[in-house]
């Protein structure tokens, strides 16, 4: 089985998606940037590598017309960011459905390219954990090894939207061997978005 990559996605809707960007650069400037992003981020990962899945919120949204319709697609489900991706994490790397690596990344960062995604699943061959670090603390990626392995307090108690995700979320993780990848840049801010 090849690897897999999950996209976290939202469906684009004004005040949605990107809100703290759209407070810098309007609701309907955030919502275009974020569509066209995520469409060029989505094309630009296609590589017969790995396979893609798009997990989509609202969970309604996975019927959506908005992105391929060749590409899987999976309801994020309830819960906090953390909660999200624990669970993404554990059913997409459960040995019946995909007993491959699993990385998992969210849309809104524009540098990520086919050759990130590599050195992620690379990483994973001597290591359990891999995350690609963001410039403001938190990371634009998580990989596991065996994801259904990973504890049960996997992403609790991180302090998200902060400069201690990173650190809180390796905190999660006791006894993996963790590796850290390229440090890239997400668009969280009118700011960032000038940074890219």
């Amino acid at each position: 089985m090849k690897p897999t990559l999950i996209i976290m996605i939202k469906e684009p809707r004004a005040g949605r998606v990107k809100t703290r960007l759209g407070r810098d650069i309007g609701q309907i400037a955030a919502t275009w940037w974020f569509r066209h992003q995520s469409a060029r981020l989505i094309r630009r990962l296609r590589d017969p590598r790995w396979q893609i899945i798009l997990a989509v919120a609202p969970d309604l949204a996975v019927a959506a017309r908005v992105w391929p319709a060749d590409i899987a697609r999976h309801p994020q489900g309830p819960g906090d960011l953390g909660q999200r991706m624990a669970r993404l994490l554990r059913h997409f790397g459960h040995p019946r459905i995909s007993p491959g690596p699993v990385c998992l990344i969210g849309a809104d960062i524009p540098g990520i390219s086919p050759a990130h995604i590599g050195r992620a699943f690379a990483a994973l061959g001597a290591h359990d954990v891999v995350f690609g670090p963001a410039m403001d603390g938190g990371y634009w990626l998580i990989g596991a090894k065996h994801p259904s392995r990973l504890p049960p307090g996997l992403l609790s108690r991180v302090r998200w939207s902060s400069p201690q995700a990173l650190a809180d979320s390796i905190r999660s993780l006791p006894d993996q061997r963790i590796a850290l990848i390229d440090q890239l840049r997400d668009v969280d801010t009118g700011a960032d978005l000038h940074c890219v």
